[in-house]
C-alpha cells in the first residue's frame, strides 16, 4: 500500500499520533454545559453560528480536550487562533483579554460545580441500597 507523502498527509498522521498519545476526558455532557455557560463564541461572543471545540492551550503545544482547556469558538475565531497562545492572539486581534480571562475562570468554576454535583448525585444513588420487593 502506498503512503501519501504530501505535507498535509504527514501533518495529519503526526496529529493523529499526538492525539492518540494523550487522554482526552471531555464528555459530551461537559461540552454541552460549556456551550450553555458561554452562550456563544468564547472569544468574539458570536451567537447563532455552529461552535467548535477550541483548546485554550493548543493540542500542538501539549493541550488536551479537557473541561478546563476547551472553550466554544466560532469557525472564524478557531481558524484565526490556530495554535497561538490565547492571550497573545487576543491582543493581536484587539479583543478584551482581561474580560475573556475573567469569564473563563467564572465558567470553569460554574461548570466544574455542576459536574461535581452530578457526580455526587450519581454516587449517592449507587451507595443507597435498592428497595426490596415485598
Amino acid at each position: 500500500m502506498a503512503v501519501d507523502r504530501s505535507r498535509r498527509a504527514r501533518a495529519s498522521r503526526k496529529r493523529k499520533r499526538r492525539m492518540d498519545a494523550v487522554d482526552h476526558d471531555l464528555s459530551p455532557a461537559e461540552w454541552a454545559a460549556l456551550q450553555a455557560a458561554w452562550g456563544g463564541c468564547a472569544y468574539c461572543g458570536a451567537t447563532g453560528r455552529p461552535l467548535q471545540k477550541d483548546c485554550v492551550l493548543a493540542l500542538s503545544r501539549g493541550g488536551r480536550y479537557t473541561l478546563l482547556n476547551v472553550v466554544p469558538a466560532c469557525a472564524s475565531c478557531n481558524a484565526s487562533k490556530c495554535n497561538d497562545e490565547v492571550t497573545a492572539w487576543l491582543r493581536r486581534k484587539r479583543l478584551d483579554e482581561r474580560a475573556f480571562l475573567v469569564r473563563l475562570t467564572e465558567v470553569q468554576a460554574e461548570v466544574q460545580a455542576e459536574v461535581q454535583a452530578e457526580v455526587q448525585i450519581a454516587a449517592s444513588h449507587l451507595a443507597s441500597p435498592a428497595p426490596r420487593p415485598r
